[in-house]
């Protein structure tokens, strides 16, 4: 299932196309998304990096899509692979009491959000590294969502005139291809446009989308912005779960779009019904036929029956 039948099967399901309703459809979608992805460890969606530690610096930075970590292994000068013992940043305190402790990194520990970025998440060492490791993280990470053109950036705007000056939140954009884009949009003293936040994405965007917004929405005046859209994600609207088990995904977003509409109680019911029994399925999949041989203390593991 791409995005574009799972988009049509939740209008479908849910016999609306009321315009609020579908614009919405894709947070339906990433709530759905997230939820599985937290409810289940799939094997499938594991992938590792490579990088360098820093002689001297007990930290690292993990990547953007972290979920959950698998391993995380120092190389040393001979090329062996040594496997860090994962614990808590206490036990860390307590070993190594301060960053001049250095050696070949035997533990870490989710230390908390990176100084420079706060969406994104560290790890500490113990001792600190004394040399420029090589260091490979296997982990779990949040899959690209299956919604299709969602815009991620923009080309340099050229601002119009004539606006009234101000700040504008959740603009909706209009023209391209696709819809539900938002934006929050600066007007400067001179009437032009002098900047435009992404608010949301939307959905169905293309490359070749150039994109403005209504006057009417910018304080009753002006004309002339363009917003060339410069990223989007997902141009084919596919994903793991939507080639591989599409059942919990589809009930996962219709439990979402029930709630939406604040249904009655047995149908939102109904439909975590449908969803939970489709979990159990992926369950089985995750933590049963892809663990065969797992071993290790602590990892999820369903026995399933021939």
């Amino acid at each position: 299932m791409n995005y574009v039948q799972l988009y049509q099967a939740i209008q479908d399901y849910a016999q609306t196309t009321e315009p609020l309703f579908v614009a919405n459809i894709p947070r339906f979608v990433q709530e759905a998304e997230d939820r599985i992805y937290n409810s289940v460890q799939l094997p499938s969606l594991r992938k590792n990096v490579t990088g360098t530690l820093t002689s001297g610096n007990q930290y690292v930075s993990l990547p953007g899509d972290w979920l959950s970590a698998f391993s995380l292994a120092v190389v040393d000068s001979s090329g062996n692979y040594n496997y860090l013992l994962n614990k808590d940043v206490n036990y860390i305190r307590q070993a190594y009491p301060t960053s001049t402790s250095t050696g070949l990194p035997q533990h870490y520990a989710l230390f908390g959000n990176q100084y420079g970025n706060l969406d994104a998440l560290s790890l500490i060492l113990g001792p600190t590294p004394d040399n420029n490791y090589q260091v490979e993280l296997h982990y779990y990470y949040y899959p690209p969502t299956i919604v299709q053109g969602q815009i991620t950036g923009f080309n340099a705007i050229t601002g119009g005139s004539l606006y009234a000056p101000g700040t504008y939140t959740e603009v909706a954009l209009t023209g391209g291809s696709g819809s539900g884009a938002t934006a929050n949009i600066v007007v400067n003293s001179s009437g032009a446009v002098a900047s435009v936040t992404l608010t949301n994405g939307g959905q169905f965007y293309t490359l070749t989308d150039v994109l403005s917004a209504s006057n009417s929405s910018l304080g009753g005046s002006g004309s002339g912005l363009l917003i060339p859209v410069n990223t989007i994600s997902n141009v084919n609207g596919t994903s793991w779960l939507g080639d591989n088990y599409d059942p919990v995904l589809l009930y996962g977003s219709m439990r979402e779009a029930m709630l939406f509409q604040r249904q009655e109680p047995d149908v939102i019911k109904n439909y975590e019904e449908k969803y939970q029994e489709a979990i159990q399925q992926l369950n089985r999949l995750g933590t049963g036929l892809e663990r065969g041989d797992a071993y290790r203390n602590g990892q999820a593991r369903m026995k399933v029956n021939p």
